[in-house]
């Protein structure tokens, strides 16, 4: 059962995140709670005494380190029971519908939904009943794949179609980019990020290389463009052929005679032809 407590700042340890702390973010919750307090307590869970004994961030890194800030020696925090995967399950589903998420971060905290999810309560699969009051509450009894998505996307306002998009980012997006896009304008621009994950694993490693050095990705994406293939004058000459070898065969007679008049015009022979023909035509009669 969940209980509030008052817990000394330096006594919680801070795991891995999902969502890495943004200094300025973090600067901006503290001038708030200077103003306001802290409407929103910690969730923490207890680490066992084999462990150290302390206490485990579950939500909240930002307003702890607002309060670290600040110079607070204590925070209030929600104390919730739970192993990892239940605290990662509560860190996901705490963020994953704030409105301060760029595109990118949402696509990691809908995969993360699913991937803690599958792992603590079973694979999500069509026509699998719930076995679990967690699983009843969170999709109503209907555990399956469509539901599943249908559930999140209404929990976040948005359409199944979305969150496949969202899911195609998170399975597709190198790590290694994600790191270096994150907080820059392309983390929050979907149609990018899209584009981004269809390159290959070790084309995107090129260009998180690359935007180490150069943070604007449309440089990066310009300078990684392969020079256009030079085409000999022969292969050039090879593909006119082609081209007026199909044309001749697909078109009419008239068309073809047109054609072999306007051929001999150019030569300059035309004229030298038609009085041939007018002097034959003439010794005929």
């Amino acid at each position: 059962m969940a209980e509030f407590k008052l817990i000394p700042t330096d006594q919680i340890v801070v795991p891995e995140r999902l969502r890495a702390v943004e200094e300025e973010h973090a600067l901006a919750i503290a001038q708030s709670i200077v103003q306001h307090g802290l409407i929103n307590p910690i969730t923490v869970r207890s680490t066992p005494a084999a462990k150290g004994g302390n206490w485990t961030l579950v939500a909240g890194a930002h307003r702890l380190r607002a309060f670290e800030l600040n110079g607070e020696p204590e925070i209030e925090a929600i104390v919730v029971d739970g192993d990892k995967d239940e605290a990662q399950l509560i860190e996901v589903t705490e963020n994953l519908f704030r409105n301060d998420l760029s595109v990118m971060d949402r696509a990691v905290f809908v995969q993360t939904y699913r991937d803690v999810w599958e792992r603590k309560y079973g694979k999500v699969e069509p026509g699998r009943r719930s076995n679990s009051v967690n699983l009843t509450e969170l999709i109503a009894c209907d555990a399956d794949v469509n539901a599943f998505a249908q559930h999140v996307a209404d929990r976040m306002g948005i359409s199944r179609s979305a969150i496949e998009r969202l899911n195609r980012i998170a399975q597709n997006l190198h790590p290694m980019l994600r790191t270096q896009l994150r907080g820059t304008p392309t983390a929050d621009n979907q149609s990018m990020l899209l584009k981004l994950a269809k390159e290959g694993p070790k084309r995107q490693q090129q260009i998180a290389a690359a935007l180490k050095k150069e943070p604007d990705l449309s440089k990066v994406l310009e300078a990684a463009k392969e020079p256009p293939l030079e085409v000999s004058e022969a292969d050039k000459q090879r593909a006119v052929r082609v081209d007026l070898d199909r044309a001749w065969k697909s078109a009419d007679r008239m068309t073809r005679v047109l054609f072999v008049f306007d051929m001999l015009v150019e030569a300059g022979v035309a004229d030298e032809l038609r009085n041939q023909v007018k002097l034959a035509m003439e010794k005929a009669r």
